[in-house]
C-alpha cells in the first residue's frame, strides 16, 4: 500500500519560508519533498503504510517547529 499527504504551512513572509526550508532540507530524504511557494511551505510526504506516514509527518512537523522557533528568535 502506498499512502501520501500534502502539508501546507503559511508564513508571514517569504523570507521566513526560505529560511525554514533551508533548515529542514537535510531531513527530507526520499520520503519528503519540501518547497517554498511564496509565503507557503509545501511538503509532499509519501510512505508505504499509514503508521509510517504518521511517523514521518510527526518527525517532519517537529523539525519544522524547531526551525520556526529558531527563526522567530532572530
Amino acid at each position: 500500500m502506498n499512502v501520501a499527504c500534502d502539508i501546507v504551512i503559511e508564513f508571514d513572509d517569504a523570507e521566513k519560508v526560505k529560511t525554514v526550508l533551508k533548515s529542514i532540507e537535510v531531513d527530507n530524504f526520499e520520503f519528503v519533498k519540501s518547497k517554498a511557494n511564496g509565503k507557503k511551505l509545501v511538503a509532499q510526504i509519501k510512505a508505504t503504510s499509514v503508521s509510517s506516514l504518521l511517523h514521518t509527518i510527526d518527525d517532519y512537523l517537529a523539525c519544522v517547529s524547531v526551525a520556526i522557533n529558531m527563526v522567530d528568535k532572530d
